[in-house]
């Protein structure tokens, strides 16, 4: 699978197969804390763990920063909830 690249002009992860673009949308604090808005994988990468990867990607990434997150997105709640492990990175006011 492609590598997963943060593209901080827009302001969001993207991973691109087959000329088909998923991204995860962030909006990035003055704290340090990686909100993140809006995930969205194209219909032809549906059902092939392209969000998850990306999600992963961009999690390990906040992490080498010394970034928290925030999951605004209702996807990116639930890969956190699904991994667990994850939890750690997340800001004061965004844990549950």
């Amino acid at each position: 699978m492609a590598n997963v690249i943060n593209n901080k002009e827009k302001n969001r992860y993207e991973l691109s197969l087959d000329g088909n673009t998923a991204i995860a949308e962030y909006i990035l604090n003055k704290k340090g804390v990686l909100f993140f808005t809006h995930t969205e994988v194209p219909q032809e990468l549906e059902g092939q763990g392209v969000a998850s990867k990306l999600i992963k990607s961009a999690f390990e990434d906040a992490e080498n920063r010394g970034l928290q997150i925030a999951p605004i997105c209702p996807f990116v709640k639930s890969y956190i909830q699904r991994h667990p492990e994850w939890k750690r990175l997340l800001s004061d006011e965004h844990k549950f």
